[in-house]
C-alpha cells in the first residue's frame, strides 16, 4: 500500500479493520470485545478522528484508560498523530449539522447506494412479530417495482425496519444490476436545502438537475424514517414530484416510520394518500421466544457467549420487551459491568445489579399498566384475567375499552405495548377502544366522569409505585454495599 501525506490509501472502514486486528495483540480477547468490538471509524479530518461507540461507558472507558494506546498504534499504522474523540450513536443523531455552504449533491454512481452490507435478510431473526414483514420484504426484493410498490414498513424504534430496508437493498444489487438508492429523510432534506441555497446565491451550477438524478435516475429508493419530514412543506412537495416520478416508471419506493401513514399528521394528505397506495406493514415488539433468539444470535462467537447463564439471559429478555436496542445495550452493560469487575462471573446478581437503573423506566411503566388494570377491573368487579382475555361480553369488553384508553391517553404508552400486555391483541384493536371510548365520553358524560376519577386514581398510585421502586433501588444498593464490602477500582481495565 501507498502512503498519501502520512496516511495510507484506504477508506475508514479498512482503515479501522486494520487498526483493530493490531490492537488485538496489545490486549487480552475479553478486553478488546467488550471495549473494540463494535466501535467504528467514522470520520478523519485535519488529523482528528472520530469513532463511533456503542455506549457512554466505552466513550469514558476509552478515553480514560486506552487513548494513548489507541494514538500509538493508530500512528504506526498511519504514520500520523491524530487526536481522538469518541461519540455514541444517539450523540451523533442529536447533533446533526447542515452546512448549506458545503451540503452537496454528487453526482450519483452505480455503488453509491449508502447500504450497510452487514445487513441482510439471512441474519435478520425471524419470530412471530415480524415474520410476515420479512416475508413480504423479501418478495419486494426479488420483484422490485412489480410487488407491493410503495411499501410502508412501520413500527417503534428499535425493532428492526431500517435492518430490513438495507437487507432488500442488499439483496437487489446482488441478485441483479438495478440501481438502489437508501438515505434517510433528513438526508434527502439536507440536499434540498443545499440546491436552494444554491440557487438563492446564483450558484446552482446544475445542482438541480444533479439532485433529480440522484433521487429519480435509479430503480430503488428507500427512505428511512420518513416522518421527520415534518413541517418542511417545500420538502414534501419535492418529495411528492419525486414519488410520482419513481412510481410512474415502475420504479421501486420503500419507506419506514414510527407510525402507520394515517398518522402521519404533520405530513401532506396526497402523500399520506400515496403511502397506502401499495402494502403497509407492522413490525410488533419481539416475543419472549424471539428475544431469547436475539440474544443468542447476539451472543453467537463472542468470548462472552459461554459465561451468559440462562437465567440471565431470561432475565434480560423478561425486562427489554419492546426495544430490540434496548436488548443488546443490556447486554453490552453487562459484560462490561463484569470486565469492570476485574473478570467476575457472570451471575443473575451481577446482571440485576449492573442493569438496575437500566430498566428502571421499563419497570416503572409495567407497573403503571399493571395498576391501571387492577383499578379498572376492581371498578367493574371483574378480574385483571377477564381484562385480558378474549372474552366479549359488554360487561369484560367495555372495561377493557376504558382500560386501553387510559393506558393510551394517561400513561401515553404505544398501541403495540398496551396491546401486549392485555392478551397480546393487536395494536389496531387498541386502537378501535381508544377511538370508541373517546367517542362515547363526548355522548356519555357519567363516562367521563368515572374515566376522571380512575384517572385521578391511577395518579395517586403512579407516584407510590415511583417512590416504592426509588426506594427499593437504594435498599438494594446498600445491601450489596454492605453485604460485599465492595470497593469499586480506581481504574478498572
Amino acid at each position: 500500500m501507498m502512503k498519501r501525506g502520512g496516511i495510507f490509501s484506504m477508506d475508514n472502514q479498512t482503515l479501522w479493520k486494520t487498526f483493530l486486528e493490531k490492537m488485538k495483540e496489545n490486549i487480552s480477547p475479553m478486553l478488546f470485545e467488550t471495549w473494540f468490538m463494535e466501535t467504528e471509524l467514522i470520520e478523519l479530518k485535519d488529523n482528528h478522528a472520530t469513532v463511533l461507540v456503542p455506549m457512554h461507558v466505552h466513550k469514558k472507558h476509552l478515553k480514560e484508560n486506552y487513548n494513548d494506546l489507541i494514538q500509538e498504534t493508530f500512528a504506526e499504522i498511519t504514520g500520523t498523530n491524530f487526536q481522538f474523540e469518541y461519540v455514541t450513536k444517539e450523540e451523533v443523531e442529536q447533533n446533526i449539522e447542515i452546512d448549506t455552504d458545503n451540503v452537496g449533491v454528487p453526482a450519483i454512481n452505480e455503488y453509491e447506494t449508502n447500504l450497510n452490507p452487514l445487513y441482510t435478510f439471512d441474519n435478520f431473526i425471524v419470530g412471530s412479530s415480524n415474520k410476515f414483514a420479512k416475508a413480504t420484504s423479501l418478495a419486494v426484493a426479488e420483484k422490485p417495482g412489480f410487488m407491493y410498490n410503495p411499501l410502508f414498513i412501520y413500527g417503534n424504534s428499535g425493532l428492526g425496519k431500517t435492518h430490513l430496508m438495507h437487507a432488500i437493498g442488499n439483496y437487489i444489487i446482488k441478485n441483479s444490476k438495478k440501481r438502489v438508492l437508501y438515505v434517510t429523510s433528513e438526508k434527502f432534506v439536507s440536499d434540498f436545502i443545499g440546491i436552494n441555497k444554491k440557487n438563492k446565491d446564483g450558484n446552482n451550477f446544475d445542482s438541480v438537475d444533479i439532485f433529480k438524478r440522484k433521487y429519480r435516475d435509479i430503480d430503488v429508493l428507500m427512505i428511512d424514517d420518513i416522518q421527520y419530514l415534518g413541517n418542511a412543506n417545500q420538502t414534501q412537495q419535492e418529495f411528492f414530484n419525486t414519488f410520482n416520478d419513481l412510481y410512474g416508471n415502475n420504479k421501486q419506493i420503500i419507506i419506514s416510520s414510527d407510525r402507520s401513514p394515517d398518522d402521519l399528521k404533520l405530513l401532506e394528505d396526497r402523500l399520506r394518500t400515496r403511502f397506502n397506495w401499495g402494502l403497509t406493514i407492522d413490525i410488533l415488539p419481539p416475543d419472549f421466544k424471539l428475544r431469547m433468539d436475539i440474544i443468542d444470535k447476539k451472543l453467537e462467537g463472542q468470548v462472552m457467549s459461554s459465561a451468559f447463564p440462562k437465567e440471565v439471559k431470561e432475565y434480560i429478555a423478561s425486562n427489554c420487551t419492546s426495544d430490540i436496542r434496548k436488548l443488546e445495550g443490556a447486554i453490552t452493560r453487562v459484560v462490561a459491568y463484569a470486565t469492570m469487575m476485574n473478570g467476575s462471573d457472570i451471575t443473575l446478581d451481577l446482571a440485576i445489579e449492573a442493569l438496575k437503573d437500566y430498566f428502571a423506566k421499563s419497570v416503572v411503566a409495567k407497573n403503571k399498566i399493571d395498576q391501571v388494570q387492577q383499578l379498572v377491573a376492581s371498578n367493574y368487579n371483574i378480574t385483571v384475567e377477564d381484562l385480558k382475555s378474549k372474552k366479549r361480553m359488554a360487561s369484560i369488553a367495555v372495561p377493557r375499552q376504558i382500560a386501553m384508553y387510559i393506558c393510551r391517553t394517561v400513561l401515553e404508552e404505544s398501541l403495540p405495548k398496551i396491546g401486549i400486555e392485555f392478551g397480546g391483541k393487536d395494536h389496531t384493536t387498541v386502537m378501535h377502544s381508544v377511538e370508541k371510548i373517546k367517542n362515547e365520553m363526548k355522548k356519555n358524560p357519567i363516562l367521563e366522569m368515572e374515566i376522571k376519577k380512575l384517572s385521578h386514581k391511577l395518579n395517586k398510585c403512579v407516584k407510590k409505585i415511583f417512590l416504592y421502586f426509588l426506594s427499593t433501588v437504594i435498599k438494594s444498593y446498600f445491601f450489596i454495599i454492605f453485604k460485599r464490602n465492595f470497593v469499586f477500582p480506581h481504574n478498572p481495565l
